[in-house]
């Protein structure tokens, strides 16, 4: 049994760690350390359900044995057993079909999430600060950690773009599948007629990269300063602190001006800029041969309609799984785990079913 094989060889992996986390030079070494505790809790899932897995098949082999020896009563007791037991097996086997989908490096990294207002004016720019506090007030029942990096706020509380970081346990893993246009269907605040709008949000969804991950020269970057403005182009800053990054090499431009320190505003813009030059390693890497998992449910492009918010009917439909939940009101507290879950199922049934 090929999946038998591969918990075996994830056992005796786990059982290697254990001894390297025993050896005292391991506990001295902090990074190797953290790194050794990592994959040793990662692979814990898989070691029980290989353990358990073992315990039923003795269960099956003593009561395949029973039925070959016992007496008729007992024989018809021991079939209805090991008709249980199978189902039992069966089961924990398509759980372990999940535990073995191989981990996409990615997941466990924080994020760096943008979100600009599309077609629809200021009532998109009204709607895209509803996803913000959306997302927000998600990271909040999460335990994670949300940092506005920069934002251009509108008169009346929209927002035009803000970009943000959400810091936490598996943060990319949730959030990945936000990315694209986000459709609002709602009467406007300003519309007397009464009449429904439909406006548009995109959002990007970017893993944040460590220094480590993508080399940006110096000599590539020209970064400019000027003075920050707010809403209305009203000066907010009287010093040059606002800065401009260009990427020359990628014609990529960060702007980030909340600060009122320039050394500030230029660590942030450089945060962006990593991550997006990241994302784009990451799209040619690949190309050629998608993930899986991203082809079942969009591939993520900000130009792919992913999800409608219908206002008037309490309703939010994802497009890329055809879910619809009569539960917006909820949704915009943060309470989206519903679709995030739906989403994750259904890019581990594509992986599922592609391995087959």
């Amino acid at each position: 049994m090929e999946i038998k094989r591969k918990l075996e060889k994830i056992f005796r992996r786990y059982k290697d760690l254990e001894e390297v986390i025993a050896d005292p030079q391991t506990v001295k070494d902090k990074t190797k350390y953290r790194e050794v505790m990592q994959e040793y809790s990662e692979l814990g899932g898989a070691v029980s359900a290989y353990q358990k897995l073992l315990a039923v098949e003795e269960n099956e082999d003593n009561t395949r044995k029973l039925i070959g020896e016992a007496d008729e009563e007992m024989r018809e007791l021991a079939e209805e057993e090991l008709e249980a037991i199978l189902v039992e097996k069966s089961a924990l086997l398509e759980s372990i079909k999940v535990l073995l989908i191989p981990k996409d490096p990615l997941d466990a990294k924080n994020t760096i999430m943008e979100i600009r207002a599309g077609t629809g004016g200021e009532e998109a720019a009204l709607f895209a600060a509803d996803l913000f506090r959306m997302y927000q007030k998600y990271s909040d029942r999460k335990g994670w950690k949300t940092e506005i990096i920069s934002s251009h706020e509108t008169g009346i509380g929209g927002l035009k773009e803000i970009i943000f970081s959400v810091q936490g346990k598996s943060v990319f893993a949730d959030l990945r599948w936000e990315s694209g246009v986000h459709r609002v269907q709602r009467v406007p605040a300003t519309e007397s007629g009464g009449r429904i709008h439909t406006s548009a949000v995109t959002v990007a969804v970017l893993p944040e990269a460590e220094e480590t991950d993508i080399d940006i020269k110096q000599e590539d970057l020209r970064i400019d300063v000027f003075r920050s403005g707010g809403p209305g182009g009203q000066s907010v800053n009287t010093t040059d602190s606002a800065v401009r990054i260009t990427h020359t090499p990628s014609g990529l431009v960060v702007i980030c001006q909340d600060e009122k320190s320039q050394h500030k505003n230029k660590a942030k813009a450089l945060r962006v800029l990593r991550s997006r030059l990241y994302e784009m390693e990451e799209e040619k890497k690949q190309n050629e041969r998608r993930d899986a998992r991203r082809s079942q449910i969009g591939t993520g492009d900000r130009s792919e309609r992913i999800r409608t918010y219908n206002y008037p009917q309490n309703r939010i439909t994802d497009h890329r799984i055809n879910l619809t939940l009569y539960k917006l009101e909820l949704a915009l507290e943060g309470e989206i785990d519903e679709v995030v879950e739906a989403l994750k199922m259904s890019a581990r049934e594509m992986v599922l079913g592609a391995d087959v």
